[in-house]
Formats: structure tokens, sequence, C-alpha cells
């Protein structure tokens, strides 16, 4: 009787710290931009943040929702898909607001122009709404006329993981191009580099197909390179002042 209460007692902490980690896995994506968006909103300046780390987490966001559709794995990753493109949104939306607020009267660019020199860098939040709303559709459509091939189910996958391990690449560049890290919140990078090593992990551990732990593997790598980006720029900026 005890033995059997024992193993009762056992299984309810291990399901509370199951659901605990899946909590962790639907809200904690959207911690380090809590950060990045302070420091917007102090500063009223979005040139240290690249906005297409938004556009990568949406495309890859929206990829895996089609491809839970497709072949339908944990719930907590479907959910995490759909905090994700929200806070992506609110992102965009500061920054939209904060370049309108401090643009001089200069030409403004739309989706509608249809000229890819401004893509993404659109003066309307409008405008990336209608982006995603246009990727949706198309995403849709193609999906409804795939869905029994395997091959295309798979692939969606594949392309949604890829997508969300190039997440880092855009901030990377950015730093390189301003040759400074400065208006990018470490703190953001931080809780990338946590957050991405313990998806990575539940991954591991949840048999997860293969693209998410490796998807998980190389956003650390990617972590790893914007804070030696961090150190360089730092001493590179305290040579330079000395």
């Amino acid at each position: 009787m005890d033995a059997g209460a024992g193993e009762e007692e056992v299984e309810r902490v291990w399901s509370l710290l199951s659901w605990g980690a899946s909590c962790v896995m639907v809200f904690g994506g959207v911690l380090p931009y809590v950060p990045q968006y302070q420091e917007i909103q102090r500063t009223s300046n979005t040139d240290g943040f690249s906005t297409r780390v938004c556009l990568v987490l949406l495309l890859a966001n929206i990829l895996r929702i089609f491809f839970w559709i497709g072949r339908q794995f944990e719930l907590t990753l479907l959910l995490q898909s759909v905090v994700m493109i929200l806070t992506m949104l609110a992102m965009l939306h500061l920054c939209c607001s904060v370049q309108n607020s401090s643009r001089v009267a200069t030409k403004q660019h739309h989706i509608t122009d249809l000229d890819l020199r401004y893509f993404w860098c659109w003066s309307g939040f409008e405008d990336y709404l209608l982006f995603c709303f246009a990727f949706t559709m198309m995403c849709a459509f193609v999906t409804f006329l795939l869905l029994d091939s395997t091959l295309f189910v798979e692939t969606l996958g594949s392309l949604a993981v890829l997508f969300e391990a190039m997440l880092g690449l855009p901030q990377l560049l950015q730093n390189f191009q301003n040759q400074s890290t400065r208006g990018m919140s470490v703190k953001m990078v931080l809780l990338w580099l946590a957050g991405d090593a313990f998806k990575t992990t539940y991954f591991v551990v949840n048999e997860s197909p293969a693209q998410f732990w490796i998807c998980g593997a190389a956003q650390i790598l990617v972590d790893v390179a914007i804070l030696l980006q961090v150190f360089y720029y730092g001493q590179e900026t305290r040579a330079k002042l000395g």
C-alpha cells in the first residue's frame, strides 16, 4: 500500500514538473524580448535591434503551425508558436511607432510599392500584418493541396526549423555592419542562450522530431557568436576611448 502511494506521489511530482516545463516552453521564448522592448522604449531608438529577427521568427512559427497540422507533435510547441507570433507582432508595432515618431518628413515605404529595396523596411505596422496574412494564406493553400504527402510535411518541418535556426543571424550581421552592439540588449542574448539550451534539452528528452534539436544546437552557436561580438566591440570601444 505504501509502495503504491509512493509511486502515485512520484507520478504526481513528475506530472507537475512536466507541466512546469511545458509552461516554460510556451512562454519562456517571450522573455528575451522583454528587456529589448524596454530598451527601445527607454531610448526611443531601434537602431541596435534588427527587425529581421522578427521576420525570421514569424516565418518559422507560421511554418511550424502548418507542420503541426500535417504531423501532430506536442501541443506545447504549437502554443509556443502562437505566443511567439503575437510577441513578434508586438515588437514590430513598437519599432514602427518609434521610427514613425522620430522620422523626419521623408518618403514612406509600403508593401504595396512592391519595391524589394525596402523589403521589411516598411513605414506602417499594417504592411507587416499584410505580409504575414499573405504568407499564411499561401502556406494554407499549398498545405491543403499537399497535406497527404509525407515528403511535403517533412519539408515543411525542415523549413520551419531552418528559419528558426537563423534567428540570431540578422542580429549578428547588424552588429557586424554597425561595428557595435550598442542598442542591443545583452540580456536578450543571454536569455536566448539559456532558452535555446533548455529547449534543446527538452526536444531530446521528449524525443521531438530531429529537426527541432538540430535547430536548437545551431541557435546556441549563433548566440555564443553574438556574445563574443559584445566582448570584442566592447574591448574595441574602450581602446578607442583610451
